[in-house]
């Protein structure tokens, strides 16, 4: 770097920034065309592969392959990476021959990855090659070529990989998404590859999970007082109190919303409780989904639910219980 220059000012960095968005933008957007026959064929090994797609690639190509291959597993085609210069001592004997390889190289001559195409050609494993080189080696070898050239980099010497890799993750998206959807996976699928994240939390976690039971919830008989509810509101911390009648079924449920009602209409606190309480109310089974109750209280406007399970109450949630298991 060159000390004695002169700092960029904001109207250069700016434009220098929206020049690389521009390139980049207009190299995956030239992707397009190239959503051919080649593509479908490249789709259809990966389909048909018994196994894991092997993923590898060099440098800011293994980088960018390391993603096609989380997206891929991610997405419902089992895949790793493998670097190849690793794969040349020893872990080579992580391909086995019902594996299928993909293999990204802009140049297609990247020598760590032609050393090992002998011995994936000798397993008979299938290739599907990423370069941007058609008549390069790799190109050449592979069942399948997917050209990912680019015009020029965004770099401004045309040297640093930039479009080049920005247009290799869109094409391993495109296949990722594509098979995908011709296996038929689901948003479902996908949270069970993701048990750790918001949506597979909303799409696993159950009501029953997370629910309070026993001397847990905030129960109160339909006799008591507006006082002794408010004792029991105040007891359990869930904003309501849960109101049963004398064989214990649910006979309706008393929010803090219904006590901010009862004080306008000047109710005392020994007013009974099945005057002031809400009859109709929305509940919840213990196997409902975590994401269901969720959508259920935003619709109905409400902070908290009993369950019950086949007309017996077993349990109550709120809205922070959702916020602490990671479902909100």
């Amino acid at each position: 770097m060159n000390s004695a220059s002169s700092p960029a000012s904001a109207a250069d960095l700016i434009r220098t920034g929206r020049e690389v968005i521009a390139t980049e933008a207009a190299a995956v957007g030239a992707l397009s065309e190239r959503i051919n026959a080649t593509f479908s064929a490249a789709c259809g090994l990966i389909l048909a592969c018994r196994s894991r797609v092997i993923v590898t690639g060099m440098g800011k190509s293994g980088h960018i392959g390391r993603k096609i291959a989380a997206t891929l597993a991610s997405t419902g085609s089992p895949a790793f990476f493998v670097h190849p210069g690793e794969a040349s001592h020893g872990d080579l004997g992580m391909v086995t021959r019902d594996d299928i390889v993909l293999a990204l190289s802009n140049s297609g001559e990247t020598t760590e990855v032609i050393t090992i195409l002998p011995l994936i050609k000798r397993l008979d494993v299938r290739l599907i090659a990423l370069t941007g080189a058609p008549a390069s080696t790799l190109a050449r070898a592979a069942d399948c070529h997917l050209d990912i050239s680019v015009p020029r980099e965004a770099c401004p010497f045309n040297l640093a990989p930039t479009a080049s890799t920005s247009a290799a993750l869109a094409m391993g998206d495109a296949m990722a998404l594509a098979v995908s959807d011709a296996r038929g996976f689901t948003a479902e699928d996908f949270a069970r590859a993701h048990p750790g994240g918001s949506l597979g939390r909303r799409l696993l976690l159950q009501v029953g999970d997370l629910m309070h039971g026993g001397d847990e919830m905030p129960v109160a008989n339909v006799g008591a007082s507006l006082g002794e509810t408010l004792v029991v509101m105040s007891g359990k911390g869930l904003g309501m109190a849960i109101i049963t009648d004398d064989t214990g079924a649910l006979a309706g449920v008393f929010t803090d919303g219904d006590l901010r009602r009862a004080l306008d209409q000047g109710a005392d606190l020994v007013r009974p409780i099945s005057e002031v309480m809400t009859r109709e109310c929305t509940v919840a089974t213990s196997g409902m989904l975590a994401g269901k109750a969720l959508r259920l209280m935003e619709e109905r406007r409400i902070n908290g639910m009993p369950v019950v399970d086949e007309g017996r109450l077993v349990g109550a949630f709120n809205m922070h219980d959702l916020l602490r298991a990671g479902v909100v």
